[in-house]
This record gives C-alpha cells, sequence and structure tokens, in this order.
C-alpha cells in the first residue's frame, strides 16, 4: 500500500489541460480536465530525497510506469527492469450502443486516470518517486484517446522529473507476449479490433509480411455482433461470437478473399450480415461459419510467411488471440513446422499497461526518449516504422 502522503483522495487534484498536436489544436471542444493526484506534484515531495532513493533500489527495481489508450481501455502497468510484472490495472469503456466513441472513450479515460494510476501503485507497493520511467502509448489509436494517456504520461514525467517514452502499441503487443512465454525471435500474428498484421523481426524493424487491406478482423467480428443484436456487457462481442460458433453445425459459404498475403474481410463481412438478414440460419451456424472462414484466412497468409521466414516460434497477440478456435489452428501450423506456438494470458494478449510499461524499458535501455514537447502523438504510426535496435540477436 502507498503512504497517504503520496497518494491522497481524487478530490486532491491538479487540473491539467491536454497537450494538443496541430491537427487538433484549432478545434474548439470543451474537455474535461485530467485529474492527477495532488501528492504526486513535485511540491509535495522531496527532491533530494527521491535522487537518493533512485541510486538505491531494491532488488526488483528499477520500475517504469506505462499508459495505454489508444483505443477503449485506459491501463496502467508497472515493471520492473528485470520484467516483473508489479501492476496490471485496466478500465475498459463499453458504450451504451455501437462502437467506440473517441470522445465518449476519451471521456471515460478522463474519468478513471487517477483511480487507475492509484490502484496501480497500491498493487505494486511502490512509491511514485521510485519510477524511473514514463511510457505511454503514442500511436497508432484514437486521437482523443491517445491525447488523453499522453496528457498523463507527460504530467507525471514531469511531476516526477523522469525521462518520457513514447510507444509504439503494435510493437507493445509483440514485446509482451515475447516476454510472457519466453518467445525470442517468433513469427507474429497480431490481431484485434484495430489491427490485422503478420510481422517477423529482420534487421531493426519488425517487417510486415501481411496485414488487412480494409478492416481488422476484430472489428469484423464485433460489426457482425451487433448487427445479430449481441451487446457488450461482462464479456467482449468476440467471446459472445466464439460461445456461439462453438454450438455451430452447418457451414454456409462465405467470401475468401487472400489477395498475396494480404487479407480483406469487408466482402465476407457484408455477405455474413446478408445471411443473417435473411434468416435462413440459426446464429450458431452463421457465427460458426464466419469463424472458420476469418480463421482459415489468417492460418494461411500465417503458414506462408512462417515458410518463408523460418522462424521458430508463432506468437499470437492481440484482442483476438484469447479465442481458443484460432489458438487451436495456428498450433497445428507450428506443429508441422516444427515451431513452438506461443499465446499469452488474456490480460496480456488484450490492451495493457503492462505491455506499455516493458516496451518503454527496452527503448529506454537503448537510449531511445522523448522529449515532451516533441511527444506529440501519432494516430497513423506503422509497426514496419519504429526502430527496435533491443530484438536484435
Amino acid at each position: 500500500m502507498i503512504p497517504s502522503g503520496h497518494m491522497q483522495t481524487l478530490t486532491s487534484t491538479l487540473q491539467i489541460k491536454t497537450l494538443q498536436s496541430p491537427t487538433t489544436s484549432s478545434r474548439k471542444t470543451a474537455q474535461t480536465p485530467l485529474q492527477i493526484p495532488l501528492s504526486m506534484h513535485p511540491i509535495h515531495k522531496n527532491i533530494t530525497e527521491t535522487k537518493s532513493q533512485k541510486e538505491s533500489y531494491n532488488i526488483n527495481g528499477p520500475f517504469c510506469l506505462g499508459i495505454e489508450s489508444t483505443a477503449d481501455d485506459f491501463s496502467v502497468g508497472i515493471l520492473s527492469f528485470d520484467g516483473e510484472v508489479l501492476a496490471n490495472v485496466i478500465s475498459a469503456y463499453v458504450p451504451e450502443e455501437g462502437g467506440i466513441h473517441p470522445r465518449e472513450a476519451a471521456r471515460h479515460h478522463t474519468r478513471v486516470a487517477g483511480k487507475v494510476l492509484r490502484e496501480a501503485f497500491q498493487r505494486s507497493g511502490i512509491k511514485p518517486q521510485d519510477i524511473l520511467v514514463v511510457a505511454f502509448s503514442q500511436g497508432p489509436g484514437l486521437g482523443p484517446c491517445l491525447r488523453t494517456g499522453a496528457t498523463a504520461a507527460r504530467a507525471l514525467a514531469s511531476y516526477l522529473q523522469t525521462p518520457l517514452v513514447g510507444v509504439n502499441h503494435c510493437v507493445a503487443h509483440i514485446e509482451i507476449g515475447k516476454l510472457i512465454t519466453g518467445a525470442r525471435d517468433p513469427l507474429t500474428l497480431y490481431v484485434s479490433g484495430g489491427n490485422t498484421i503478420v510481422s517477423a523481426f529482420e534487421a531493426g524493424r519488425y517487417r510486415v509480411f501481411g496485414e488487412t487491406l480494409d478492416i481488422a478482423v476484430g472489428n469484423c467480428l464485433d460489426v457482425f455482433a451487433r448487427e445479430a443484436g449481441l451487446r457488450q456487457k461482462k464479456e467482449a462481442l468476440g467471446a459472445m461470437v466464439e460461445q456461439l460458433a462453438s454450438r455451430g453445425r452447418v457451414f454456409a459459404p462465405l467470401p475468401y478473399t487472400v489477395k498475396g498475403m494480404d487479407l480483406s474481410f469487408s466482402g465476407l463481412l457484408t455477405a455474413a450480415v446478408q445471411l443473417l438478414h435473411e434468416q435462413k440460419l440459426h446464429l450458431e451456424d452463421l457465427c460458426f461459419s464466419l469463424q472458420e472462414v476469418v480463421f482459415s484466412m489468417l492460418t494461411e497468409v500465417t503458414e506462408r510467411a512462417l515458410a518463408h521466414t523460418e522462424k521458430p516460434e508463432i506468437l499470437l497477440t492481440g484482442g483476438v488471440a484469447a479465442n481458443k478456435r484460432l489458438q487451436s489452428m495456428l498450433s497445428v501450423i507450428a506443429e508441422e513446422h516444427d515451431a513452438r506456438f506461443c499465446v499469452a494470458p488474456k490480460e496480456y494478449v488484450l490492451d495493457n499497461g503492462a505491455m506499455i510499461a516493458w516496451t518503454g524499458i527496452l527503448a529506454y535501455q537503448h537510449n531511445i526518449t522523448v522529449p515532451v514537447e516533441k511527444s506529440l502523438v501519432k494516430l497513423k504510426w506503422r509497426l514496419d516504422e519504429v526502430y527496435a535496435p533491443w530484438a536484435e540477436g
């Protein structure tokens, strides 16, 4: 538990204005001030004591705090530099209807930021001044959501006088998967609501061998689920589709669109929705058919990339990685190619702060940081644009 002198109640806060990017600074929109615990401000801590403490970490220190806010989740993770996860707190925004509303999600992140930060410190058992590095998801993602997390990270880095690291969300999914599963040089299938990418590390970067040409696989499943009248409550829409699919027995032919090493899901989704509206098949059979076609496409492209790269492992990550059917299909091709199949527990395949903290540590250890004044978010920051020297060897 954190001493009350370091983390007071949420009612004692500083009002922090968002540092906006040039694309949004001209917009005159009302924003809810981000609330950061007042006790984290420099005037509430002894700077000399903080510096001396940073010179005498315990066996698990130093520590990095990571903030994830690319889409519907606001999460804070705290990790030691040896990869021990001390805290990984996630607060999810659940829309009343439809998909993610970026500004509503950002308002959710603003409301819960202080609470999530406080809970992360309580779970970790360390003090704010024990943090050596602050990392945040700099992109890709939804602008309002990214800016909320970036604001919190800038504030914390400034208050605690620590370096700031901007992390690529896609790279972070790969790195936390490697950390948790012990994979060293995997071919990665990253599947989520916003991304569908087959990648592997080569010559300083994670190279993209295949990706979606339109919508992401997670988005495809979510849109179909909403069209079918499913509503997200405690379970994600994708998990609901998986449960229904497990009871399906009749396969309905659907468009199978693989173009070279890339995939297209929009036509498949349209066809599935049309069959849904025709009401000639049970919902369980439609979910079964949709899932089989989608995952077969992903498996085909992944297997070809594996044959080409001859990587020793397949790593499955992203929110859709929690699907047991997809896991079973990939484990089969991994066995056929003498590769090890790796997938982290659900807590780490979903968007989470731990993955941002760990990737922040890797970047910091290679002297990659970003000044606060240059830490604007990157909404379309591609995976293969990131220099990742830590993955060499």
